[in-house]
């Protein structure tokens, strides 16, 4: 293990997360890219926003992202050298185009002008519509992830520049010490997470908050119980990554009714398995 593999292992530990780690070269992210815009072409913006699950299966290239040797070298210095990839999915928030609101339109000779009642309604329109934008609540993987014996471990890897006003990562360094938080059912529209679940807003530090930005072909690696966020996309461009979860083979699949999760993806990353806990590991 590299010096800085241990580095990056120790702040890891303290801090739940790493970001800005370099993944892919030019040529590698330019592919990476052109194949992922070939399946929104095909499947539909709608779709490739979240629907794209576990196609690691379905793809070489996809399965190529998430056995890079630079992903798989961070992962291994956290978890160990035997490592299950679990579970696999692309996110996209796509831009939004406001409808302009005009002070005047002119029809022939004729200038109609908005009234302080028509201007403040349109305004009102325009905060409801951004209140309606997709965004991921605070929250912990660890909620929704029928796993123990071992920890779980996301990879951000961005195919695209992942930036405040494209609603990059946020998260509470060090939260993952905190244990398991409640969640509760979401009052605000536009939440992603399948469940529509959030941590109620006074167990979170948000004064601790820390963004994560990341170029194209840099990913984040943060700990399933560190508390983290994303905000929505009120800029002109896309903000596309590839979401990968990682298990040391210790870890196995638990019945819990409150995290209901079937795991038919698993495949081995890396190392060799002893414990056998997932049936279906490829």
């Amino acid at each position: 293990m590299s010096v800085s593999t241990c580095q990056m292992k120790e702040r890891y530990n303290q801090q739940g997360f790493l970001s800005a780690v370099p993944v892919l070269n030019d040529t590698e992210l330019r592919e990476a890219r052109q194949a992922f815009n070939h399946l929104e072409r095909e499947f539909g913006e709608e779709y490739t926003q979240y629907s794209l699950h576990n196609v690691h299966l379905q793809y070489p290239w996809v399965m190529g992202l998430a056995k890079h040797p630079h992903i798989l070298q961070v992962v291994q210095s956290i978890l160990g050298s035997d490592v299950i990839l679990l579970d696999s999915r692309f996110i996209c928030k796509y831009p939004t185009t406001p409808t302009p609101h005009p002070t005047a339109t002119q029809a022939g000779n004729d200038a109609i002008t908005l009234t302080s009642e028509e201007e403040i309604k349109s305004s009102e329109k325009d905060q409801q519509n951004e209140t309606r934008l997709p965004f991921v609540a605070w929250h912990q993987d660890m909620r929704y992830w029928g796993i123990a014996g071992g920890p779980v471990l996301s990879v951000w890897l961005a195919l695209d520049d992942s930036l405040a006003e494209n609603g990059a990562l946020k998260v509470i360094p060090g939260s993952h010490c905190s244990g398991l938080l409640p969640h509760q059912l979401a009052s605000r529209p536009g939440n992603m997470l399948s469940v529509n679940q959030e941590i109620p807003e006074e167990l979170v530090q948000t004064d601790s908050a820390l963004l994560c930005p990341l170029l194209a072909g840099q990913m984040s690696i943060h700990d399933g119980f560190l508390v983290h966020a994303s905000d929505p996309n009120t800029s002109q461009r896309r903000r596309c990554g590839f979401v990968i979860r990682y298990i040391p083979t210790c870890a196995y699949p638990i019945q819990d009714p409150d995290r209901p999760r079937r795991f038919h993806a698993t495949v081995m990353a890396s190392g060799s398995d002893q414990f056998n806990h997932f049936s279906t590991l490829l």
